[in-house]
Order: structure tokens, then sequence, then C-alpha cells
């Protein structure tokens, strides 16, 4: 009741939906078009484009957020080019606005939305389009009546998947916002006094996670739970229940397409009337716009970590180690760095042990229902991460885990399980069956047949699954808030505690650091999901 009651929190909540969803109307116009031009791309442009989306996915939201705040700061690049152009006359204050939040915010989940527009797009049928323009029909009319349509899946799919991750952030809007738009979430971390709070505290956290799963619920009614891992349903039954759910929202269809035809559809023959150039020049834009977005921050501080200034400032005026060898020579960022490197390393065996497993039955069972429990098991990808602090923080506390590395190791790994599931399952989707069955005819005991066939095939699967398991815990921030100690502090801590205190080319250092961990370990493993994908 006083979560609903007091202004401060039902403010907040209302807040944290406003932005949500603004962050996911803004991911999906950027996305679209960005998705469309990966599609219309091919070879090394297409390769350069994916690889400028992929990329900053899988650096820490963290290290995008303080980029930002380079990129924004009084002494940035784009305060310099503002006054440049003569549009400022001195440095402004670009930061701690609702602005800047929902600008980093769309940054961070950009590639979410545009990973599940293409989806749907890569598996369009090219001669639609040319037969429908054979037919008569403008590109407009082509766009409306057969490319939106048979997207509006992935579109649907990425637009819940970003609102709802949305709903859980505080790093963010703590960093780039002001007093006005702090999120729900922040609540938790803030005001996280387990001694005095009475339940209210938990009560906060079951709010949100209500929220969430109620969105995620609407989600999986039109769309089916396979849209948060991406799967796609398989057996029999599955599919006559799909059926029956698109012949049961065939009313809701006709009733949104109707809107949809009274509003967007005079909106596109308005703008068909200025040319047909201005279509493709309006993906362009907005493609390059988001490219930009992706691409730029982590580029400044890269450049920023080999300044010769004593604070942050760009261009540097000149290039130097000195921040490097900063780094190298602190004790406490090395032992923050080797505390990361080992809590990730037994996170990894602990996520690929159990998530492979895992994968093993539920692809190679006959048993019904796969894909609840492949809900289950991917389930912690939805649940706000200050939320499972909190829980995993009451747990551990009684088991005395708090503070203790395979206390943070097991914590990451309840995080690092869904993405081995995900990999390892495409992986074992892809192996040829006859080669196993043709071993166990031959006298094989099925652990045999896992050693000499199925472990070799996976084999390149089980790596990816482990860099990325080693990733997510290497990057986690959230969960350690909650679980660490002052004796045991992670490279996210560490950069947690300075980027609030103050901005110095040292965290320039630790954030290209991981950018060049993230680069190499994306081109070891991107041909073998490659492949994996291929195959499976």
């Amino acid at each position: 009741e006083r979560v609903f009651s007091v202004p401060l929190y039902w403010d907040s909540l209302v807040r944290t939906m406003q932005i949500s969803l603004s962050v996911a109307t803004l991911c999906l116009v950027l996305g679209y078009p960005t998705a469309l031009l990966i599609r219309r791309t091919s070879g090394i442009t297409q390769v350069l484009i994916t690889a400028a989306v992929i990329l900053p996915y899988f650096i820490a939201i963290l290290i995008r957020t303080y980029a930002w705040m380079v990129l924004l700061g009084r002494n940035g690049p784009v305060n310099k080019f503002l006054i440049g152009l003569g549009v400022l006359s001195e440095p402004a204050q670009l930061l701690f606005s609702r602005g800047t939040v929902l600008l980093g915010m769309t940054a961070v989940l950009l590639p979410i939305m545009v990973l599940s527009i293409y989806a749907s797009v890569s598996r369009l049928d090219a001669a639609l389009p040319r037969a429908a323009q054979a037919s008569g029909a403008g590109p407009i009319a082509t766009f409306w009546r057969i490319l939106l349509p048979l997207t509006l899946p992935g579109m649907g799919a990425g637009f819940l998947l970003v609102f709802v991750a949305a709903l859980g952030f505080f790093i963010t809007p703590t960093l780039l916002g002001g007093p006005g738009d702090q999120m729900f979430a922040m609540h938790i971390v803030q005001q996280a006094d387990f001694i005095n709070s009475e339940g209210f505290l938990q009560a906060l956290a079951v709010v949100l996670l209500v929220i969430t799963l109620l969105f995620v619920g609407i989600a999986g009614h039109f769309l089916g739970f396979e849209f948060i891992w991406g799967g796609s349903k398989s057996d029999g039954g599955a599919v006559h229940a799909k059926a029956a759910r698109v012949t049961e929202a065939a009313p809701r269809r006709s009733l949104m397409q109707g809107v949809a035809d009274r509003i967007g559809w005079p909106v596109l023959r308005l703008l068909g009337r200025l040319g047909p150039a201005w279509g493709s020049w309006t993906v362009f834009i907005l493609a390059g716009a988001v490219i930009a977005t992706l691409i730029l921050p982590i580029l400044v501080v890269m450049v920023i970590s080999f300044s010769s200034a004593s604070f942050l400032t760009f261009p540097p005026p000149g290039f130097s180690l000195r921040w490097y060898e900063k780094f190298f020579s602190d004790p406490n960022w090395m032992d923050a760095f080797w505390h990361s490197a080992v809590i990730a390393a037994a996170s990894a065996v602990i996520s690929v042990v159990l998530g492979a497993s895992a994968a093993m039955g539920v692809v190679r069972s006959e048993i019904r229902g796969k894909s609840i429990i492949m809900l289950l098991l991917v389930s912690p990808v939805i649940v706000p991460p200050v939320v499972l602090g909190l829980s995993l923080y009451s747990l551990f506390l009684r088991f005395d885990l708090v503070g203790s590395i395979w206390g943070l190791a097991s914590a990451h790994a309840i995080g690092g399980i869904p993405l081995v599931v995900i990999i390892v399952s495409a992986a074992l989707q892809s192996v040829d069956r006859r080669l196993e069955q043709a071993a166990a005819l031959h006298g094989a005991s099925p652990l045999t047949v896992f050693r000499t066939v199925t472990l070799p095939a996976i084999a390149p699967g089980l790596a990816a699954a482990t860099f990325f398991a080693f990733l997510h815990s290497f990057d986690e921030l959230v969960l350690s808030l909650f679980l660490s100690s002052a004796q045991l502090k992670t490279l996210p801590l560490m950069l947690w505690a300075d980027i609030n205190y103050q901005l110095n080319p040292v965290l320039a250092v630790v954030s290209s650091l991981e950018v060049l961990l993230v680069v190499i370990g994306l081109a070891l493993a991107g041909p073998v999901l490659t492949r994996t994908r291929a195959g499976a």
C-alpha cells in the first residue's frame, strides 16, 4: 500500500513506464531501417554494419554509459563541435536530463531491436516485393501491404524485449539523468537497508517483478514465449495451439489493421509525394545515425585512454601510455581485475556444466512441454537484475555466501546459464543424428557416442558459450553491488565507484581493455555461431 500511496514511489513507477515506452519506441523507429539496411546490403558492407550493431551489445552497460558521459561532457566532443559551428558560445550542460537518459538507454538497447527485426526480415522471400511491384504496386504499397505485416512479429518481439529490459534499468538513468529522472529500480538499490526495511524493500522488488511478468505474459499470449530466446515451436500440438491463437486473434488484427490504414496509410501516401527516393534516403540516414550512436562513443573512449592530459578532454592534447601504466601499477585496480577474472572463470564453469546438461535434456528428450521448460531455463533474462540481487542477498546471507568468490560466481551463473542453454541447444540441433545412430549400431555405449561423436560436434558451440558466460560475469555490476564486500571488489564495482566520484582517463583504459576483450572473443566466436545457426 505504501508503494502506491507515497507520491515518490508512485511517480517513479509512472516515470519508469513512460521512459521505458519512449525508449522502446525510439529503438523501433531507429532499429527498423537499420535491419532493412543490413538485409539489403551484402559482402563486406553487410559484415561491417552487422559488426557495428553486435559489438556494442556485448560491451558492459556501465562502459557504454561512461562513454556517453565523456561524449556529452563539458569538455567533450559534442560541446566542442557545437561551439565550432557557432551554435554555442561556451560549453553547455548536456548531461543530467531526460533527453540524455533516453539517448543513453536507446543506445544500450538498440542492438536488441535491430537483431529482433532482422530475424524477421532475413526470412522474407525476396520474390514477394518484386511480385507486388510487378503487379503495379508502388514502393509505399509494397512496404505497407507486404513488408510491414510480415515483419510485425520481429517488431513486436523487439519492442517488448526492449520495454521489459528498460523497466529494470538504473545504471544509465543514475549516471546520465537528473533528480527528476529517477526510475523505480533505483529506489531498490539506494534504499537497500535490509535491517530496517520491514519488508518494504521486498515490496518494491515484488511490484517491479509483477509489472515485468505482466508485460511478458501479455507478449507471450500474442507472440508465444519463444520470442524471449528467439526459438520456434516444433511439436504438432504447439503448432495447432499457435494456429488457434492466430484464428482467435483475427478480429483484433482486423481492428488494428483498420486503425493503421486510417492513420499510417495517409501519412505514407503524403510522404510518397516527395518522390521515390525519399524512402531509401530515410533508411540510410536513420541507419547511419544508429551506427554512429553505437560506435562513436566507444571510439572516443578508446582515444581518450591514450590521452596525455590529467583530465577528460577531447581531442586529447597529446598521446601517452601514462594511464595504462597507472592502471597496471595500481594494486587496487589489479586486485579488482583478478577478482573479476577468477569469479568469471568459476561462473563460466558452473554455467556451462549446468546449461549444457539442461540443453541436452531439452533437445534430445521426447517429453512434452519443451517450451515451458525452456521458458524456465531462460527466465533469469527477463527478471530485473535488482530484483534478483535483492532475492539472492536474502538467501546467501543465510549460508554465509555474501562477499565470497563462490557466492558471486554462483549468482553470476544464474545469468550465464540461459546464454549457454540457447547456444548449446542450437549446436545440438545442428548435429547429424545419423552419425550418433551409426555409432550406437556398432556397439558404442551412450557415453562413448557422446564423447566421440556429439561432444566434438558441439565443441565450438561450447567454446562460444563459455566465452559469453565468462563475459557476462566479468561485466556484471548489479548483482555484485548486492553480494560483494569491502574485501572482494570486482572491476565493474571499481568502475562504478570511480565514475560516481570522478571521471579520469584510467576509466577509459579499463573500458578500452574490455572492448579489446570483446572484439577478440567475437572474432573467435563469430564464425562458430554462424556455422551453428546455419546447421540448425
